[in-house]
């Protein structure tokens, strides 16, 4: 079985081209979206529509409440699983997404690092509750300073976990991260999706727009009681919090998220662009990309 990984950045078009792809090939979609796993945060994810998920078998999508807890870890243990199932049924299988720890979580599988107790995450929210993040990086520079100084210290989730792991072990977050390649008992070809900075920031705005005609801001309310959970810690939602907490305007929470979903795509290439294994194609060059999947299918 091979692995068609198709990848970039938020807002590029990978969705549509995906369900193209799968159609030609005749196969399911396997989302590699960290927030499309919940079932009620589908405008703001961009979730397939009930015709796109018609058109097409997907797995992975809106199948957890916002309460759930879920890692990058059970999700690689849940697709490869699922892949076993599916390679007696598929030459070829989809992954697609922007999550980039999800996709680098099944094609290259991460660390084996311990799940966080239940009373170890309430005492490091707490703790960034009443102390901030800046106190918890001079703590996280004294436990684990190798961690310290390649980790994004303005990131409280990668802060606040690994001095979860320093906590609950005694031993450096360091010290789990091997960043060695799993085997894996299928080819893996990836596809990664580019355009212009100015064309992709441009259909990024114009992407928040339609989801705010789309319903975003009632979508929001109705997740508002839960916003403190880590699933809502994400852009386009954050922002309209601030806003019905009074704190924004609501025309200065749309630009917001404008901005942060075009530093969040700046972060995915960053990212995608450390692996030299993806073959890069503008979304509306499906014929070269369909010439290049033949050649090595």
């Amino acid at each position: 079985m091979t692995l068609l990984v198709l990848i970039g950045p938020t807002g590029v078009g990978k969705t549509e081209l995906s369900l193209r792809l799968a159609e030609r090939f005749g196969t399911c979609i396997v989302s590699a979206d960290s927030r499309q796993l919940y079932a009620d945060l589908k405008i703001g994810t961009a979730a397939p529509t009930p015709e796109q998920l018609s058109r097409v078998k997907h797995y992975f999508v809106g199948t957890l409440q916002l309460t759930d807890y879920y890692s990058a870890a059970q999700y690689e243990a849940d697709v490869l699983k699922l892949l076993d199932t599916l390679r007696a049924q598929h030459e070829v299988v989809l992954l697609t997404g922007g999550s980039m720890m999800y996709v680098d979580a099944v094609c290259k599988g991460i660390d084996d690092i311990p799940t966080v107790d239940a009373e170890t995450r309430a005492l490091m929210l707490r703790k960034y509750e009443t102390e901030g993040l800046d106190r918890l990086c001079a703590e996280l520079r004294l436990l684990d300073p190798e961690y310290y100084r390649i980790v994004d210290l303005k990131n409280p989730k990668r802060v606040i976990h690994a001095l979860e792991i320093c906590y609950m072990t005694g031993q450096t977050y360091t010290s789990f991260r091997t960043r060695q390649t799993k085997p894996r008992p299928f080819r893996i070809v990836k596809i990664g999706l580019t355009r212009d900075r100015e064309e992709l920031y441009d259909r990024i705005n114009r992407r928040v727009d339609q989801m705010m005609a789309d319903g975003l801001l009632d979508e929001v309310r109705r997740v508002y009681l839960h916003k403190d959970y880590n699933s809502l810690n994400t852009v386009g939602y954050k922002e309209l919090f601030k806003y019905l907490d009074g704190e924004w305007t609501l025309d200065f929470a749309v630009e917001k998220i404008k901005q942060n979903s075009r530093i969040y795509s700046r972060k995915q290439m960053t990212w995608f662009k450390r692996d030299s294994e993806i073959r890069w194609f503008h979304p509306d060059h499906e014929a070269e990309i369909m010439d290049y999947l033949r050649t090595v299918l």
